[in-house]
């Protein structure tokens, strides 16, 4: 196939792997899946742990390569942390003393590698201007072209040392050392522009509440993926922080959150089940018929992918919660959605692939309020448009979305992009299109490793009823202390 977006000089498994035919539903379902911690949640709770005031105890942790990456740049500013399971999804975190104390090289120099993970890139360089030493971040090819100015802008104005080492705005870059002046920060107040992501504001809020007077921060345009925002602040609460969120309604400039300060508690952590993988598992249900239930799903959470129990339904689908599992239930008949998903930006490549469907079916799809997308692991509205297109479905890019048209659907080689939800995209096409194949469905390992084996035994349940639980990923380490 032609080149395709935000896939320039990027290596990744797919360059020696062969493709992976994405199985078509044999008949209706009846599985229960069981899924890994959420990615969200895990980097929270992982970095709160790293500066608490007594030893961490995490249960439910995910281990991914996006989890992997977060451990080593947290170990390479002075938290330990040991395995209490051969799984490595319970943990023992003891912190890092403050000013952190970073694991430089012979030039005195820290290096950090970011991967792909977008929590990490944008979460660690705010705690590594607490630092004693400089350290640089770089990351994959792509991870280059994902937007970093606003927050390295807000942590100059705080007084952190930031280097621009390629491009302005863009990784690599090189933070501090700036312990000694953030440390003694009084009645700290910036302001950062979260358009581009609302990663930048939780970076900054779990930041504040290091510095001796806290943090008042104002975002100076409109924050896409509030839901994420909201579970920064619930997880800094959890962990004794006062946070003082804006009252509803301001205007994009007008609303401040401030961070009071102190540091988080240790203790015992407990890490639900990542809602928006469940996502793909849910929508099989809908594609093939039959139901798919998720057990361990909260009754209340702060998790984006709570939203499936208000979106499958838009799509013809049947959503319960009842004891603790949430279940979707479809036909195989889909509609179309207009949706705004500016506060789930996650999910789009799942509604986006039962959209598709649906257009098969004869019915139209406008998805909107995204615009942020084109910032994430890969331009994810260029990236559908073009895959869409490429199975031979009428998708267009919009200002802030995608408009995705009736039309038949054939087969086709799909790309991932290195990007794991373009990679479910393309599992959950393939259950109602044969002859779909992808490039590199390992990318799921992000956060989801295993994704290939649980959707396999998802699917063998439509001869029976069966039980899918994700397998650990191979060469996790196990003791890191």
């Amino acid at each position: 196939m032609t080149d395709s977006p935000g896939t320039a000089g990027l290596a990744s498994s797919a360059d020696s792997a062969e493709p992976w035919r994405a199985p078509v539903a044999a008949g209706a379902l009846e599985a229960v899946v069981e899924l890994p911690g959420s990615k969200s949640l895990s980097a929270r709770a992982l970095l709160l742990a790293a500066v608490a005031d007594t030893p961490t105890t995490l249960t439910g942790l995910l281990r991914s390569r996006d989890t992997e990456l977060m451990l080593a740049a947290l170990s390479a500013l002075g938290t330990r942390f040991e395995d209490l399971n051969d799984s490595g999804t319970r943990l023992r975190v003891t912190p890092a003393p403050l000013p952190l104390r970073v694991q430089a090289g012979p030039d005195g120099v820290g290096r950090i590698d970011v991967g792909l993970a977008g929590t990490v890139m944008r979460f660690v360089p705010a705690l590594a201007a607490l630092a004693d030493a400089p350290v640089v971040f770089d990351g994959d090819e792509a991870a280059r072209r994902r937007p970093m100015a606003p927050l390295l802008d807000a942590l100059a104005a705080l007084g952190a040392e930031v280097a621009h080492l390629g491009e302005p705005g863009f990784l690599p870059v090189r933070i501090g050392p700036g312990g000694g002046a953030l440390l003694k920060a009084r009645n700290a107040r910036v302001a950062v522009d979260g358009s581009a992501s609302s990663q930048f504001v939780s970076a900054l809020l779990l930041l504040g509440a290091l510095l001796p007077g806290g943090l008042e921060l104002t975002p100076t345009g409109p924050v896409p993926s509030l839901t994420h925002v909201a579970m920064t602040v619930a997880t800094l609460r959890e962990r004794g922080i006062a946070v003082d969120e804006p009252a509803p309604g301001g205007g994009d400039g007008e609303r401040t959150w401030r961070v009071h300060p102190g540091r988080p508690r240790g203790g015992q952590v407990a890490i639900e089940p990542d809602l928006s993988n469940a996502g793909p598992f849910l929508a099989a249900a809908l594609v093939a018929g039959g139901r798919v239930s998720v057990p361990h799903w909260p009754a209340v959470t702060t998790q984006a992918g709570d939203s499936w129990r208000e979106l499958l339904p838009r799509l013809s689908g049947e959503v319960t919660l009842s004891d603790g599992a949430l279940t979707a239930r479809g036909t195989g008949r889909l509609s179309g959605i207009e949706a705004d998903l500016s506060d789930v930006g996650e999910l789009v490549p799942t509604v986006a692939a039962l959209a598709t469907l649906a257009g098969a079916q004869g019915h139209a799809s406008t998805l909107t309020g995204i615009a942020h997308l084109r910032g994430h692991e890969t331009d994810r509205l260029a990236a559908l448009a073009t895959e869409i297109r490429l199975l031979g479905g009428d998708a267009e890019e919009t200002a802030d979305g995608l408009l995705i048209r009736p039309a038949p659907l054939h087969g086709a080689a799909l790309h991932s992009y290195a990007d794991h939800r373009m990679a479910t995209f393309a599992a959950i096409i393939g259950l109602g299109v044969d002859g779909v194949s992808l490039d590199d469905v390992e990318c799921t390992s992000k956060t989801l490793p295993g994704f290939a084996g649980l959707w396999a035994a998802m699917l063998a349940t439509a001869a029976g009823t069966h039980s899918a639980k994700p397998e650990p990923e191979p060469g996790v380490p196990g003791d890191r202390a």
